[in-house]
């Protein structure tokens, strides 16, 4: 562990680079980069936008570091890596047609396909579209370097759904020589992946270059999938006060076959099983997708730097549904969407003080957009059909923001800040007929967001902190499309909005570190559905929906050589309705249910000992307690406890270091849902896991 640094009586003062507050610099250090699992991950950017030790970080966050070389999974989902994150449920579907369901602290629980909720971004560039929906496929986690997770409060100064913000880091290019890493490896159910990362530079331009390939058979029938992701990184220093990155980014995903849900007696009866709508309906989707951005960071003098980040890109999908849609009040089976998107943003961050102590500020502005061509097709048993929806569909957010770190005592630091938000959703309606009346309108939300908290240095091996804010929520595109009956828009639909509190306690000392938080979360005009009609869902806003819980998360390393670590992640979630609503079968959820999709208790360990330094050998451990799936709490998976082995060993053969690993996933082969479809219209709720499976795979570094 490092040394303890901070505003304390004796101590020098904490030394911190203020960053750009919507896109901080990737910062990675060399120890970062080759870390492994002993290390325990120091810096962050994501809770105050500036470079600081996650331990002093006013904020519930986790920095999980990455090596893409001793990495004992395949690192193709973000669940392989957030096992010990407390606060977060990422939960693999098995379905890469519908991507992970994410939560944190049980905002983004509702959502049945994409990510929405939570903020997502890669190198500072948004991963969610401004109306709120995200994508977590498209994430370079072969060549990260580190991925954090902010909880609380100040994750709602990244604006619109920012009930949790996850962000993926990846390396700079080497200042001087040339590297190079390759890797390969096969499991059970078909599973292969391969990739290669090529990078070399020297202190004024250096460049990485990485590529991979992952495909599967699927657990269950229906269920195969093929992964192509093209990464490129650019960094010049032409001076020593200028830093420009590039990046460009190229994901294609021609195979993704969606078995659809199975209802409990299905899943019971052969977990394994496609129902017949998805072979009849050649249910899947097929993606690819595009993006390059820019940023610009210049120190103007030794107090202000200035941050400029552009990006845009363009994503090509094409989703077969398991039903015709062949009704003329349909929006069809089969979707097709051209979508283009892009933004920018502009930043000043000025470093002075007040009463001889360190006060640190950021403003600035921002700007993001999308488009979409979006076309409905009748699904002809997997082929294109007649034309049942054709419109154009837009949304924007603007944010203009600021944030500060005052130190008011040396053991004492306020910070808070405030963002204003504009987000605006169009629908311009090309197809309409007697049974499909014009859906054009358009829908304008505004939010401001207040954040406050206060930080104190008790120790220099003690941190206790406290955060109050507000932050909103509007619906997305696909929840405004359609309004009751299935006809028509909802543009009247509500931005939820939520007021969220915590505090926490940070310990660290001796190889070991301890966080504990305690949240409190209401939030008025939540959105869930409200009808479902010839496969158009319609939503409408309830309120008084309530999120507490604590989290608990420690992590220690033993031994002079420290052979021997561990970590825990838990979290206690009571998440409900506090008032009665009518649902869209026409009951009523009585006020004290449990949000669907949330586990009242999760719990994440491991254990990791290495004999001597070349070889690990571990055991995970994974349990989830009952998970409703939908709001009237009458169908539920059942709690569930696994148990994960893995092992590695790392040898050289002249300069090339190479790394051969494998592990075995749910050794006592339980059967059990990882995850279920929430509210599903047809009763087909529930994903199955798959059994006992097994992964190897050979790396190589020079």
């Amino acid at each position: 562990m490092h040394a303890a640094t901070g505003w304390f009586p004796g101590s020098s003062p904490l030394r911190r680079r203020f960053g750009w507050l919507l896109l901080p610099p990737a910062l990675v250090l060399s120890a970062a980069a080759e870390a492994d699992e002993t290390t325990l991950p120091d810096v962050v950017v994501s809770a105050s936008r500036a470079e600081q030790r996650r331990f002093d970080a006013p904020a519930a966050i986790d920095s999980i570091a990455v090596n893409p070389l001793t990495a004992t999974s395949p690192l193709v989902s973000l669940s392989e890596l957030t096992l010990t994150s407390p606060g977060i449920a990422v939960r693999d579907r098995q379905n890469y047609s519908q991507d992970l369901q994410i939560a944190v602290r049980g905002f983004g629980s509702r959502s049945t396909f994409g990510v929405r909720g939570v903020r997502l971004f890669v190198d500072g560039i948004p991963a969610t579209m401004p109306d709120g929906q995200g994508q977590a496929s498209t994430f370079d986690l072969a060549n990260a370097s580190r991925v954090e997770i902010l909880r609380g409060p100040f994750a709602q100064l990244y604006g619109n759904a920012s009930g949790g913000v996850v962000q993926v880091f990846t390396p700079d290019p080497p200042s001087s020589g040339f590297t190079g890493r390759a890797s390969t490896g096969f499991g059970s159910d078909g599973q292969w992946q391969a990739g290669v990362m090529l990078g070399g530079g020297n202190d004024k331009l250096g460049a990485t270059l990485d590529a991979w390939t992952y495909q599967t058979d699927g657990y269950r029938d229906h269920s195969a999938a093929r992964r192509y992701q093209l990464n490129a990184k650019v960094v010049a220093q032409p001076t020593t006060a200028t830093k420009i990155t590039g990046q460009f980014n190229y994901f294609s995903q021609p195979l993704a076959e969606d078995p659809l849900g199975l209802t409990r007696a299905q899943a019971d009866a052969n977990p394994r099983q496609a129902i017949g709508a998805a072979t009849q309906f050649n249910t899947g989707k097929d993606v690819e997708q595009t993006q390059a951005g820019v940023v610009v960071e210049h120190q103007l003098t030794e107090r202000d730097s200035l941050n400029f980040r552009l990006y845009g890109g363009g994503r090509q999908l094409t989703q077969r549904l398991g039903f015709s849609g062949a009704a003329p009040t349909s929006a069809g089976g089969i979707v097709d969407l051209d979508r283009t998107y892009g933004g920018a943003a502009l930043a000043w961050t000025r470093k002075t003080t007040a009463n001889g102590l360190p006060l640190q500020w950021t403003a600035g502005i921002e700007a993001n957009g999308m488009r979409d061509a979006r076309h409905g097709y009748v699904n002809d048993n997997g082929q294109q059909g007649a034309l049942r929806r054709d419109e154009t569909d837009e949304a924007a957010d603007y944010g203009a923001f600021a944030q500060f770190n005052w130190t008011v005592h040396p053991a004492w630091e306020i910070v808070g800040g405030v963002r204003a938000s504009m987000v605006r959703l169009r629908i311009d309606d090309h197809y309409i007929t007697a049974a499909s009346p014009d859906d054009s309108g358009t829908s304008t939300y505004h939010n401001v967001s207040p954040v406050l908290g206060a930080v104190w240095h008790a120790h220099e091996t003690l941190n206790l902190y406290a955060n109050l804010g507000r932050g909103f929520e509007t619906p997305t595109l696909t929840e405004v499309a359609y309004g009751p009956g299935g006809t028509g828009a909802n543009l009247g639909l509500q931005a939820s909005t939520s007021r969220q509190g915590e505090i926490g306690m940070k310990w660290q000392s001796g190889g070991q570190r301890l966080d504990v938080a305690l949240f409190d979360a209401d939030s008025h005009a939540e959105v869930v559905p409200l009808a479902n009609d010839n496969g158009r869902t319609s939503y409408q806003n309830v309120d008084g929906v309530r999120r507490r819980g604590l989290e608990l998360g420690w992590r220690g390393a033993f031994g002079a050589a420290q052979r021997l670590t561990a970590g825990l992640g838990y979290t206690y979630l009571s998440a409900y309705f506090g008032e009665s609503f009518v649902n869209a079968q026409g009951a009523t959820v009585a006020a004290g249910n449990r949000l669907p999709g949330t586990a009242r208790h999760s719990l994440g360990a491991e254990v990791a000992y290495r004999p001597w330094g070349q070889w690990m050998v571990g055991v995970e451990a994974k349990a989830d307690s009952r998970v409703y799936a939908d709001d009237l709490n009458t169908q539920a998976a059942p709690g569930y406890f696994i148990v994960n082995l893995k092992t590695g060993y790392t040898f050289k053969v002249g300069a090339t270091q190479l790394y051969v690993f494998g592990r075995i996933d749910n050794v006592a082969d339980r059967r059990y849902f990882g995850s279920v479809i929430v509210n599903e219209a047809n009763g087909r709720y529930y994903e199955p896991s798959p059994g006992r499976r097994f992964f190897v795979g050979l790396r190589a570094s020079l």
